[in-house]
């Protein structure tokens, strides 16, 4: 095992620690978001009673539009990059890499599973995780295939995901809860003004097994992850992430394609799917879904390549800069993440239990305050050791040893 040690700070891609964070602020920006809108955590009629409501209701269609599933797009496309560049990096020390490699996935399932059953039921890393061990089998495919299979499982997968949800609605063909009605978001309201912690945790247990996994829900969101796994192992086979500097007018062009072509198509979506001044038309809700699922992936395109453009060439450097120090410490700052939503709309211990209390603005203006402290924490824990605090732990069961300097 003395070969395969944790990357050396000098071997970190820069641009890719920012890109990271980037996606981790749209991540926990669309999570609260989202787990406090209707059907979740609050009711359509708490939101509408809100002073902000009108205000809600415009942000949060921005959000959808700039925002939802862009985030995790390229979260996930990130990830699925940087499993690919430590197989190749542990593979071209003399070690067995394979080894190191699965095991390293082994603790974060174990951290995903108890991340999902015991703090946030929308945990994504037990995904990543399972992502990763096909994403190893495949490793001998051909950069063709990759390119091919990811974009077919990315949009397939979040297809069969969506068929899936109208096929089990609300999951009463188990005769356990579905968890979207009124009565069901009261009753998780309740238990959060409880601060029953051991209720909440069942409850939201049920509908995991009910909703996520008896449906076989999580088969469409393991498609969709490996789909953007295999588009980052695609890029990072090219090179076009390391060697960003080198391949910048590459980035300009992609750019300007896919963010004029992403904003545009979903900007369609959003009006063909909102718009109540738009006529009665038959399939519209699916036609508006069908171009969502087009340009999601257009528009995260748009971002990562604006982001790496403006980081590389400079114009933007100094300003995008600090989301790297979040970036280093993802899986530290993801996990803390769910601890803000916890606080934010539960009440147990400290928690202020504002589900179905606070409306879009607010809890985007929590998010970038509570974003802004991650970077200054991240910058200074960062400057006194070499990891986060989840990652010391990641590498410790991975290595089996630390450095902290």
């Amino acid at each position: 095992m003395a070969a395969s040690v944790p990357v050396a700070a000098g071997e970190r891609v820069q641009v890719m620690d920012v890109l990271r964070g980037v996606a981790l602020f749209g991540v926990f920006l669309m999570n609260l978001v989202a787990f406090a809108s209707v059907s979740i955590m609050a009711t359509e009629q708490q939101l509408l009673s809100l002073p902000t409501a009108p205000y809600d209701f415009t942000l949060l269609q921005v959000l959808r539009w700039l925002f939802m599933d862009k985030a995790n797009t390229m979260f996930a496309f990130l990830f699925g990059l940087g499993f690919f560049l430590q197989m190749r990096r542990l593979e071209a020390r003399d070690v067995d890499f394979g080894q190191v490699y699965l095991r390293r996935l082994g603790v974060l399932l174990v951290i995903g599973i108890l991340h999902l059953c015991f703090v946030w039921s929308w945990d994504i890393l037990h995904l990543y995780a399972l992502a990763g061990f096909i994403l190893f089998a495949m490793r001998g495919l051909p950069t063709r295939d990759l390119l091919g299979l990811g974009i077919l499982l990315a949009l397939i997968g979040r297809t069969a995901q969506k068929a899936l949800a109208e096929f089990y609605p609300q999951g009463d063909w188990t005769g356990l809860p579905g968890g979207y009605t009124d009565e069901d978001v009261l009753h998780r309201q309740q238990l959060s003004e409880d601060g029953d912690y051991g209720a909440i945790v069942e409850t939201f247990f049920e509908w995991v097994v009910v909703d996520y996994v008896a449906s076989g829900m999580i088969i469409g969101w393991l498609s969709y992850v490996l789909g953007r796994f295999l588009l980052g192992a695609w890029v990072g086979r090219r090179g076009w992430i390391e060697h960003a500097r080198d391949c910048l007018p590459g980035w300009r062009r992609v750019r300007g394609v896919a963010l004029l072509l992403g904003v545009l198509l979903e900007g369609s979506a959003i009006v063909l799917k909102w718009a109540s001044w738009l006529p009665p038309w038959p399939h519209r809700e699916f036609i508006a879904e069908c171009i969502h699922l087009l340009g999601t992936p257009v528009l995260a395109t748009g971002y990562l390549a604006a982001i790496v453009v403006g980081f590389e060439g400079g114009t933007l450097r100094r300003w995008l800069a600090p989301f790297a120090w979040a970036g280093r410490m993802a899986l530290t700052n993801y996990l803390m993440q769910s601890l803000v939503i916890a606080f934010v709309l539960f009440g147990v211990g400290p928690g202020l239990a504002l589900a179905g209390k606070i409306g879009t603005c607010v809890l985007a203006g929590i998010v970038v305050i509570a974003f802004v402290l991650q970077v200054l924490v991240s910058r200074w824990w960062l400057a006194r050791f070499r990891f986060g605090p989840a990652e010391w732990l990641w590498r410790w069961l991975t290595y089996g040893t630390i450095a902290a300097k």
